[in-house]
């Protein structure tokens, strides 16, 4: 019994010893920094905002750019990271599609195919209508959804079944109404749904409150309700939440980075590292600020934890709506 403790404690040390003797990763080549939807939405503006701030610090010894490849609702964009297993030079910027593509059967990808990094934060949704719109408040809105609600028609990025096709079903569900009877639309991305209620194409738009705030201030949209624990400031801050206006919807889409599957404890540690120290900078705080995002970090292993209790949820989410496949 000694003489195995003996041999099992000098193994432990041989493993403790590799694992300290791994040199540590940094990249050796350009870093792509992917997004699943068309350039100008949050998700665009989130990894943007991530390669200003890395080049303006200086945070990695190298190059890096944004790749967007929009499509199947962020199908096309994961794909493509997948393509490079193992790799750390490839991210991508994760939102919830990753999970509701696999509960609606759009994507065969799971979230287990990939490599939590870290999540960055939260943004909660709005509900917009064009600035001439004949709905003026969320009390308007809920009526025609009671009245009538395919007599509206509701955009969104990236696909059926999104997180902000949720949040619409939430309300939907909140007011006592049969969630699909929604008039639901899909685009690339929340750029082209706001384009299209801007060009009086659509009727609401469901999208993250960064994406609304430069179109309320310049008259050309009018918010009724923000899904949110609570109100916004600034330009947005006389929005009443949809609390307020008496249905109990709060719901967001995270926003983080995910790495290919197959990526090594140390190509994590160095992102986690490279993307805690963009948490604490001046500038990140800003654009939180700026964006109506709700800081939300997290590392790799919360990061999945969190993965893993959201599929739950937004699985019977999904249920309601009818998408749920799997």
């Amino acid at each position: 019994m000694r003489h195995s403790a003996v041999v099992l404690t000098a193994l432990l040390l041989l493993d403790q010893g590799a694992a300290l003797s791994q040199p540590a990763w940094k990249p050796e080549k350009n870093v792509e920094i992917i997004v699943g939807s068309a350039p100008g939405g949050s998700n665009d503006k989130t990894a943007r905002t991530v390669e200003r701030i890395i080049t303006q610090h200086r945070l990695i010894n190298g190059t890096l750019t944004v790749v967007n490849k929009p499509g199947g609702g962020g199908t096309i964009a994961l794909t493509y990271l997948n393509q490079h297993p193992g790799d750390g030079h490839f991210v991508i910027i994760g939102t919830p599609s990753l999970l509701t593509n696999h509960i609606t059967g759009s994507s065969k990808l799971h979230y287990s195919d990939f490599t939590p990094v870290a999540s960055l934060f939260n943004d909660y949704i709005v509900f917009a209508v064009n600035a001439a719109s004949p709905v003026k408040t969320g009390k308007d809105l809920i009526e025609r959804l009671k009245q009538d609600p395919k007599s509206l028609t509701i955009g969104f990025a990236t696909a059926l079944g999104s997180h902000n096709h949720i949040a619409a079903g939430l309300l939907m569900k909140g007011i006592g109404g049969d969630v699909r009877n929604l008039k639901a639309v899909a685009f690339k991305g929340s750029a082209d749904a706001i384009t299209a209620l801007l060009g009086a194409h659509i009727d609401l738009v469901t999208t993250a409150a960064g994406n609304a705030g430069m179109h309320v201030a310049s008259g050309r949209m009018r918010l009724v309700g923000v899904a949110a624990p609570r109100r916004f400031s600034g330009t947005l801050a006389a929005v009443p939440t949809w609390k307020e206006q008496g249905v109990d919807v709060v719901f967001g889409g995270w926003r983080s980075v995910m790495g290919a599957k197959g990526m090594t404890a140390a190509q994590v540690a160095y992102w986690e590292g490279v993307l805690r120290r963009i948490s604490e900078t001046p500038e990140w705080k800003a654009d939180l600020e700026k964006n109506f995002w709700a800081d939300d970090f997290a590392t790799s292993a919360q990061f999945r934890k969190d993965l893993e209790r959201e599929y739950a949820a937004m699985k019977a989410v999904l249920a309601e709506l009818g998408l749920a496949k799997q």
